[in-house]
């Protein structure tokens, strides 16, 4: 996520980072590679300036210029200022109506609204206990009622149907009068996308919102359009009353000018990232947690969360009992840890979250691909139970005819077994001497790319 800016900002402030003594002329350099950086990631140019002379005004003062360290004070005052840009705090949905509370989703054509219903909806479920209803009020686009009915099964929750014969006030006020029946906390409104400069279609969905009168009117904006999405929702505004915006896509943004701009030019929040495909790919946007990750310096808080969401607690203590009475960690212990990781997000979304991963060299985050551990599984998946419970007794022929069933060669066999002879060697010195030992054995010895 927003990797080309990240990068660019990490090797201007580098060179600022261990400087005893901030000067004019060296602020002035810095800031001209950062405002160069911001203009090349999309930023709309307002923002680009009012960021730069904030930084400029508290970089001259005595913050920096009486710090012991004033490299790194330099860093602190960018990273508040980032954070400031986008809107300092992290702003939840409000709720706090009688149910049901209506959420209404707007957005252009293509900008993933859809999708992020059903994102919102296993959101509210799994994160908020809520009970939800999702309804789609879409008569326009083919199959789009179709769609949302699929995605509330596979989130499970409830889906109203509609069809496109009838009036979207009608469908969404019916939706609601269920929910309302069925005590549902939520009902989540689903609009068809339309253009901002589409008089007709701007004129629908003003009635709706009217009808309905939703405690949030969420905008629904792709990442990758960069200052576009920021100018697309401030047009939005003008026509409804947006209570917030969800950015999606930002998995694939190299960029981050969405981010950085929405907040100055529409004066409203980001609540949301979409960051994948997977219903479970949606992230609250907090801006001090963004501007950390944009500046190298990592994520943790996030990764705490998504663990404690994601990781399958039995399985890990299952293992860990495993391990602590010394039994053997086999093939099938090393397929679940696979199947965890690409639960949260596979090794990329991981590393994107871990300090210091500015620092990385390019040569190894490239070698990264969370294909591998797919291309790991399956050859694992082609084994029997035995195998996978007696590793030793895979030779020759067993592992050709593995790698003929998960369609690898036999290097990709031999490779895999290597790595899951070092991680196994690792739970012994884990169960012999601790963490510290398996740490220490650790080092340097896995190859790039994987996660242990």
């Amino acid at each position: 996520m927003f990797d080309s800016l990240s990068e660019r900002l990490n090797r201007t402030l580098k060179n600022i980072r261990g400087q005893g003594r901030i000067t004019e002329s060296n602020v002035k350099d810095t800031l001209r590679e950062v405002r160069m950086a911001l203009l090349e990631a999309d930023v709309a140019l307002p923002v680009v300036r009012v960021f730069v002379d904030q930084v400029r005004e508290r970089a001259l003062g005595k913050e920096v210029l009486q710090s012991l360290s004033p490299g790194q004070a330099l860093i602190k005052i960018v990273r508040e200022e980032l954070e400031k840009v986008m809107g300092e705090a992290n702003e939840e949905l409000d709720l706090s109506t009688r149910p049901p509370a209506v959420i209404l989703m707007a957005g252009l054509q293509g900008s993933g609204k859809t999708t992020s219903v059903a994102k919102l909806s296993r959101w509210l479920r799994e994160r908020k206990k809520k009970s939800v209803l999702v309804a789609s009020a879409d008569v326009y686009r083919p199959a789009a009622i179709d769609q949302l009915e699929t995605l509330a099964r596979e989130v499970e929750v409830d889906f109203f149907p509609s069809n496109p014969s009838q009036d979207p006030v009608d469908i969404a006020t019916a939706a609601i009068e269920q929910a309302r029946k069925q005590m549902k906390d939520v009902v989540i409104i689903d609009t068809a996308g339309r253009l901002h400069v589409d008089e007709e279609m701007m004129g629908e969905i003003k009635r709706l919102h009217a009808a309905i009168d939703p405690v949030e009117t969420l905008f629904v904006v792709d990442s990758m359009t960069g200052q576009d999405a920021a100018n697309t929702a401030r047009a939005f505004d003008q026509a409804l009353p947006l209570t917030g915006v969800i950015l999606t896509k930002t998995d694939g943004d190299a960029r981050g000018g969405a981010a950085l701009s929405i907040r100055h030019i529409t004066g409203k929040p980001i609540k949301f990232l979409g960051v994948g495909e997977k219903t479970t790919a949606l992230e609250s946007f907090h801006p001090d947690r963004l501007a950390s990750r944009i500046l190298g310096m990592g994520d943790m808080l996030s990764l705490i969360e998504e663990a404690e969401q994601k990781v399958d607690r039995k399985e890990a203590e299952k293992l860990a009992k495993k391990v602590a009475k010394g039994k053997g960690f086999n093939l099938e212990d090393f397929r679940s840890q696979l199947q965890q990781m690409q639960n949260m997000g596979g090794i990329g979304a991981l590393m994107d979250k871990m300090p210091g991963m500015a620092n990385v060299p390019e040569a190894v985050k490239n070698n990264i691909d969370d294909k591998q551990f797919k291309r790991l599984e399956a050859i694992i998946n082609s084994m029997t139970p035995h195998e996978r419970r007696f590793p030793q007794v895979i030779k020759g022929s067993r592992k050709r005819r593995i790698a003929q069933g998960s369609g690898t060669q036999v290097q990709d066999v031999n490779r895999l077994l290597k790595q899951f002879t070092q991680m196994q060697k690792m739970m012994k010195k884990m169960s012999k001497g601790g963490m510290s030992k398996m740490l220490r054995g650790l080092k340097g010895r896995m190859p790039p790319g994987m996660p242990f």
